[in-house]
């Protein structure tokens, strides 16, 4: 067998800034067999939850600048949702489309593993439990509607700064996704990659008796999906329910 066969997935992460990036190792540690996790940090020029400095986050030039220190990769992923969703469908799609090109790799975001992940698990209607401003959470909603995707409830906790989120602990992610959720709704979405959530996932799926899909999860689980390489994962322990369902 040849060293090429054999050897794991190389999965490359654009990711703004230092919040939660150690959820990356973390859940590639989580799964077996474990790609290769290679993570650039891609630079900021304003840490805000506002719509002109994410439009600035996710410019063509950081995210270019970015890939070229990858190396080599099989799949490359910006991990940043609202970075791209503030873009709309069409603007989310201009960004990982020239990442494809120049990385010669299937290239994807966060916002378009959400929208993956919901229709993999069969989802209808869900809640979003945003740490957002009010009008960002209100383009994350509408970046799923353009998707077909019913948003039954939406819960914004008016966090300004990514750094700050990276701050919350296990205690605070529990309170604020619960409080988010609704009866109508059949998974609830936490999208903010700043957010760590790879040890508490399955925490919040038992609290709320339903699957909860969080950006640094659904992130992973879309790079690996691109990459061709969901069908080999033998175990996935402390996922959830979208690792479960491959």
């Amino acid at each position: 067998m040849s060293d090429e066969t054999v050897r794991p997935l190389r999965l490359g992460f654009l990711y703004p800034g230092h919040s939660a990036e150690d959820d990356y190792p973390t859940m590639a540690a989580m799964l077996d067999p474990s790609p290769d996790v290679t993570l650039v940090h891609t630079s900021v020029g304003e840490d805000a939850h506002r719509v002109d400095a994410l439009l600035d986050l996710g410019g063509p030039d950081r995210l270019a600048e970015g890939a070229a220190a990858l190396g080599s990769v099989d799949a490359v992923l910006w991990a940043c949702t609202s970075g791209s969703f503030v873009f709309g469908w069409e603007g989310a799609r201009g960004q990982v489309e020239p990442l494809a090109a120049q990385m010669g790799v299937p290239a994807s975001s966060t916002s378009f593993a959400f929208v993956e992940a919901i229709r993999a698990l069969g989802v209808e209607r869900v809640a979003v439990a945003a740490t957002y401003p009010a009008d960002v959470t209100a383009a994350f909603v509408e970046f799923l509607g353009a998707a077909g995707i019913t948003v039954v409830a939406s819960d914004a906790q008016d966090v300004i700064t990514a750094a700050e989120v990276g701050t919350f602990g296990a205690d605070r992610v529990l309170d604020f996704v619960a409080a988010g959720d609704h009866p109508d709704a059949d998974a609830v979405l936490v999208p903010d990659t700043a957010l760590h959530t790879a040890a508490v996932v399955e925490q919040l799926e038992a609290t709320l008796g339903k699957p909860v899909l969080t950006a640094n999860i659904v992130t992973m689980w879309e790079a690996l999906r691109i990459a061709g390489g969901l069908g080999s994962i033998e175990s996935a322990t402390g996922l959830g329910t979208l690792f479960a369902h491959r």
